[in-house]
């Protein structure tokens, strides 16, 4: 069998993993002890993340007529190459983080979402947040105002159901003292009514008295 047919399986394997690949970081793996190897393995996996060993060679075929075809340039000594299809920043924060406990790991580059990084670039984009990460911050920042503004309602709410409350006991206490000064009002009026009505029937009766009976004496 052909060289070029034994090559071209690996080449098709390695242009699936990068199509439509939100990012791809290629690493150089050497010195990096089993125990490391396994564990980095482990993280990569585990943050939905392919990473495989491919030579120089069949990379560099893939990779043409693609988003990738800006790393050949990187392609020198053992290379590993991370792919992710959902969060493009995933890679660089696996990678870096583990760079720095394992020294050894080198990052040579990547494409994130289509744009070339170097190395120094893919530790700047390993500090960008999770997709995940910043939509929880969004949402906790748009809920944060509607959280406070229906405490600020609630307790307006409980202030104007106690000064409801005392309004309405307060017009219930002053009631009896408006009742019972109605009757005090009233009383001045009947006594003053009652010498009106007397006096004319006193002036009345003054002539009846004064009439002269000495005048008829004289008749005699």
């Amino acid at each position: 069998m052909a060289k070029v047919e034994l090559k071209k399986p690996v080449i098709e394997e390695i242009s699936a993993a990068v199509k439509d690949a939100q990012s791809v970081v290629l690493v150089d793996h050497r010195g990096l002890t089993v125990e490391q190897d396994t564990e980095l393995r482990k993280q990569l996996r585990e943050a939905g993340i392919t990473y495989k060993v491919y030579k120089n060679t069949m990379m560099n075929f893939a990779f043409k007529g693609t988003d990738c075809e800006s790393l050949i340039p990187y392609l020198e000594g053992p290379s590993a190459m991370a792919v992710s299809k959902e969060d493009a920043t995933a890679p660089a924060r696996v990678l870096c983080k583990f760079a720095k406990t394992a020294e050894a790991l080198e990052i040579k580059g990547g494409v994130v979402e289509g744009v070339l990084y170097d190395g120094k670039g893919i530790e700047n984009v390993s500090k960008i947040p999770s997709r995940e990460e910043l939509l929880s911050k969004l949402l906790g920042s748009i809920q944060s105002p509607i959280t406070n503004f229906a405490r600020v309602m609630k307790q307006l709410a409980e202030k104007g159901g106690a000064s409801e409350t005392a309004e309405t006991a307060a017009p219930a206490e002053e009631a009896p003292a408006a009742e019972a000064a109605a009757p005090a009002e009233e009383a001045p009026a009947a006594e003053a009514a009652a010498p009106a009505e007397e006096a004319p029937a006193a002036e009345a009766a003054a002539p009846a008295k004064e009439a002269p009976a000495a005048e008829e004496t004289p008749a005699e």
